[in-house]
């Protein structure tokens, strides 16, 4: 579309909303129509319409660095800023955060950057999860700041700089959002021009009795200039991300539902895949995606591992490019993303649609250990990740000695037969929450994954030679609840009878 040639006039602000209110971004329809002779004292009330000097414009008529309801209502919901979370969800986020900041105390986010994959060929952008998190906001050159204002929750300040609208720059890169979406979309209660930030930022920083920043000088845009700041301020800022992964390790219902449809859709692909025959591990990848994608989903939520053969022994063999031969296992890692939302399974099944006796035993003991270590994701059971590891560990070297594996007088051989943890939480990232310990007892709301996987050598000469060669790991993706686990991804089956079934 082409933008109007007036500048945007800025909408009226409003006050932010009491906790019993529900919180929307601030332009909500376009029914209303502010009038072009309005003074800007004057009180107004929301709507998705922006005046300019000359004329009225729809918000579904402007460009936006990212969807918004008016543009996309084919993926978003009224109220939502992303899909399936709410600005009222974000709203709340920051407000968490802020409550657990001391008195006056400042946090400080700085947005991702733009990858280039090579010379001019970028990637698609990423917004930085923990700031993505806490804004909604998905767009490079911004800076988040939540500033603590009372005692109570809710009594914060949200500042958004970012970029003005720029037509001309916007002619080549795409649209961005701009400062007036910064308040009256995501809801900032003060935005500025990112170049400015370091007239805008001194002001700010000079009340705060602590700074929480993982801002460092090599980070793009703003990291130098801030630091500089901070440091003639003496200001010394105490790390971010533990406060934030506290907060973001612990899911809402809202994302609970994000990652349980990805898990369904790519469950459902998954098993889709497995009534095939395939030659080639770049084929089923690129059907998984393509799945993925038709479907609903962004696309896929990581790189995936497609392995035939013993390439299965490699844990993130990722080239995927050989031929799949009819009396082998391939093992798929892969999963979809939705709302930025990750799914993370893996399955394990023969090519030729039928196991092998080894295949079989091999199969059916990582499975019973794995049905078994989904059970315990239950805040009753008070356990942990880390000791949800030692009992899978325990549990395949029971089954592994029953099925003939000499396990005694040490040398690490568990070590080599199961040489990763059981599990990671997952989230808006396939390793969420980056530091937060697997060693806390899992309460309700935690997401994890549960993978338990043997790997034979081909050349091992200590193991069973039928076995040698094979590898199998079957993973879930599981929400804690207080009496039982949440399987996001049971759409993809597991059961050898299931998989047989499929080519019946």
């Amino acid at each position: 579309m082409k933008l109007p040639k007036a500048v945007l006039r800025q909408c009226s602000r409003h006050l932010r909303p009491q906790n019993s209110w529900l919180l929307q971004p601030r332009l909500q329809s376009a029914k209303s129509i502010i009038p072009a002779s309005s003074s800007l004292s004057t009180p107004w009330r929301p709507s998705r319409t922006y005046a300019t000097t000359t004329t009225t414009v729809s918000a579904a008529d402007l460009e936006f660095g990212q969807p918004v309801y008016e543009t996309h209502p084919h993926i978003l919901q009224p109220g939502e800023l992303t899909p399936g979370i709410t600005a009222q969800e974000y709203h709340e986020r920051r407000s968490k955060l802020a409550f657990a900041l001391p008195e006056n105390g400042i946090a400080i986010l700085a947005s991702s950057e733009l990858k280039y994959r090579s010379g001019a060929v970028f990637f698609p952008f990423r917004q930085d999860s923990n700031f993505l998190y806490l804004t909604g906001f998905s767009e490079p050159d911004s800076l988040a700041i939540i500033q603590k204002t009372g005692p109570k929750p809710g009594d914060y300040v949200f500042h958004l700089f970012c970029r003005p609208k720029d037509p001309r720059a916007e002619q080549w890169s795409g649209p961005w959002s701009g400062l007036q979406a910064a308040e009256d979309v995501f809801n900032a209660d003060f935005t500025g021009d990112i170049a400015k930030i370091e007239t805008l930022l001194p002001p700010i920083l000079r009340g705060a009795s602590k700074v929480y920043s993982d801002i460092t000088p090599s980070t793009p845009v703003t990291g130098s200039l801030i630091t500089t700041l901070l440091s003639h301020l003496h200001l010394s800022p105490a790390p971010l991300a533990g406060l934030v992964h506290s907060i973001r390790a612990i899911k809402s219902p809202a994302e609970i539902s994000n990652m349980r449809h990805a898990g369904r859709v790519s469950g459902r692909a998954i098993t889709s895949a497995m009534r095939r025959a395939w030659s080639s591990e770049k084929d089923l990848e690129s059907y998984l995606n393509y799945a993925f994608t038709s479907h609903g989903l962004s696309g896929p939520a990581y790189v995936p591992v497609v392995a035939g053969g013993a390439r299965g022994n490699m844990i993130h063999y990722v080239h995927n490019t050989r031929l799949l031969k009819q009396d082998e296992m391939v093992l798929v890692d892969a999963g979809g993303e939705y709302g930025t939302y990750i799914t993370d399974i893996t399955r394990t099944w023969p090519v030729n649609g039928k196991f092998s006796p080894a295949q079989r035993d091999l199969y059916e003991a990582v499975l019973t250990v794995q049905r078994q270590m989904v059970s315990l994701c239950r805040e009753n059971a008070s356990l942990s990740l880390d000791q949800i590891h030692r009992a899978t560990e325990a549990g395949l070297r029971e089954q592994l000695t029953l099925l003939g594996f000499d396990l005694s007088g040490g040398g690490g051989k568990m070590d080599v037969l199961f040489p990763h943890h059981v599990g990671h939480y997952v989230g808006l990232d396939v390793h969420d929450t980056p530091g937060y310990s697997r060693g806390l007892t899992l309460r309700q709301g935690h997401a994890v994954t549960i993978e338990p996987g043997v790997y034979v050598p081909v050349d091992d000469e200590r193991f069973p030679e039928h076995f040698r060669g094979l590898a199998v790991r079957i993973e879930d993706s599981v929400v804690v609840d207080v009496e039982s686990p949440l399987i996001l991804t049971t759409e993809a089956v597991k059961e050898m009878v299931d998989i047989e079934a499929l080519r019946e």
